[in-house]
């Protein structure tokens, strides 16, 4: 039922797409047919919606009815702003709390690695080369594209937000808090993880027994805002839509052809982040590269399925022990890598930033673009597991920066599409990070490696 149902959806969505193309190119068709065949189309996705019963889905069907509402009655939907606007407060009120637990928690929990040495610089370091690479890589393809450029949002948010002039001594200034509490009230992103990071530091030079209380404490309000997140998402149908209906209401259909340019220039830096730049570290340091791909493809493809990070963690655990690297540096460097090493996520975040800025018409010089990207790889930390967080932290950076919310709004109808590549790119280099780790070490056992495929084939007699 479901799949006829699908496919009838798709169906009907399709021929709308076609009649609307035809009459705006071809001979003009009465816009009452147009109406009615939008119309059931939609119905007939939401009803698969109902069977469904998936966010993602009523996130589209909520994008697709804002859009034709928008189109059909711009009177109506141009007042339909309010709804957007709660769910943003929603959002915001999850920002500073979430950046604050997943960061103290993330630097405390790895107190010891001071006594870890080496492998633990290595690791840190790695990571934060392969992440601006995929920052640098991001701002590259958004800057070529020009995927926003065009955009129309509705002329009062780009009058009411423009980003903020400091000179170079107040942009250093601006970096760091005067008021935690300030802070948070303001909005100041940056601020916020400049505290935490301080913060935890400082909670991982306490003595053990003072430390865990907070560590527990931390720990517990990181969860809860992930729970918070998720409660918060199942108004996002309701805060997409309007948005949609509010900017189509305002400024017409052109913004869904920028959200195709963009998914298209995201997987397409993706790509390019791969093979640039992951393939070349492999090779670099000899990660065979046959069996790593045979033991990453689960795991990849697992992230790419649930676009969530921590569904692929064991599987990914599990698959590059099988491969040679001792199970220590597994279990340091894989969840290490899950708050430092997000090199989906970090691309991701420095393409939508400058999006937004793009379909606002405002111009970043490449100091901003990279303080703004910078000031979001930071925040990013430790949110890898939770589908979605992304849009969490690109909604409080940007509007820090003075730049307007309503497209990150819009991403969200094609958020899942996107989450989908930037958790597979997640998971893929946290992998290749841990037999890069392994190499440098001069742990990685190629030969117990091959001992244990043989060992675990089909009718193999055990190894002594």
């Amino acid at each position: 039922m479901k799949s006829r149902l699908l496919w009838f959806s798709v169906g009907a969505l399709t021929l709308s797409a076609v009649l609307s193309v035809l009459s705006h190119y071809g001979a003009p068709l009465p816009a009452t047919l147009l109406m009615v065949a939008r119309w059931i189309a939609i119905l007939l996705f939401a009803l698969y919606g109902v069977f469904r019963r998936s966010l993602t889905t009523w996130i589209l069907v909520a994008m697709l009815t804002g859009a034709a509402l928008g189109h059909d009655w711009p009177q109506v939907a141009v007042n339909l702003r309010v709804i957007s606007m709660i769910f943003l407060r929603l959002i915001k009120t999850i920002i500073a709390p979430l950046i604050f637990a997943t960061l103290v928690s993330g630097i405390a929990a790895h107190s010891d690695l001071r006594k870890v040495g080496r492998m633990g610089i290595k690791a840190i370091v790695y990571f934060e080369l392969v992440t601006t690479l995929a920052l640098v890589v991001g701002l590259l393809a958004i800057n070529i594209s020009h995927a926003g450029v065009g955009a129309k949002i509705p002329p009062a948010i780009g009058e009411s937000l423009q980003p903020q002039k400091l000179s170079a001594i107040d942009t250093i200034l601006h970096i760091f808090p005067e008021n935690f509490a300030k802070s948070v009230a303001e909005g100041q992103i940056l601020q916020v993880v400049v505290f935490s990071i301080l913060f935890g530091i400082a909670l991982a030079m306490v003595r053990k027994d003072r430390r865990e209380p907070m560590l527990h404490f931390t720990e517990s309000l990181a969860e809860t805002m992930f729970k918070f997140t998720n409660l918060v998402m199942y108004f996002a149908p309701f805060g997409v839509g309007a948005a949609i209906a509010y900017t189509v209401g305002s400024t017409g259909m052109g913004i869904l052809l920028n959200l195709a340019r963009l998914l298209v220039t995201l997987y397409v830096a993706l790509l390019v982040f791969i093979f640039g730049v992951l393939l070349p570290v492999a090779l670099l340091v000899r990660v065979p590269l046959k069996k790593f791909i045979a033991a990453v493809a689960e795991p990849v493809s697992i992230a790419f399925g649930t676009a969530s990070s921590e569904a692929a963690l064991p599987r990914a655990m599990e698959a590059i022990e099988g491969i040679g690297v001792p199970r220590e540096i597994v279990a340091f460097v894989m969840p290490t890598g899950y708050s430092f090493n997000l090199d989906g996520s970090t691309l991701y975040l420095s393409l939508a930033s400058i999006f937004v800025a793009q379909a606002a018409g405002i111009h970043l010089s490449v100091g901003q673009q990279l303080l703004m990207t910078l000031t979001l790889m930071l925040t990013s930390k430790g949110v890898a597991g939770v589908s979605r967080a992304a849009i969490v932290i690109l909604l409080g950076t940007v509007g820090s920066f003075g730049l307007p919310v309503e497209p990150v709004f819009i991403l969200l109808g094609i958020d899942q599409l996107m989450d989908m590549g930037r958790t597979a790119v997640n998971v893929l280099g946290n992998c290749l990070a841990t037999v890069v780790v392994a190499r440098w070490e001069g742990d990685f056992d190629e030969r117990s490696a091959l001992t244990m495929r043989v060992a675990t084939a089909p009718g193999a007699a055990p190894s002594e």
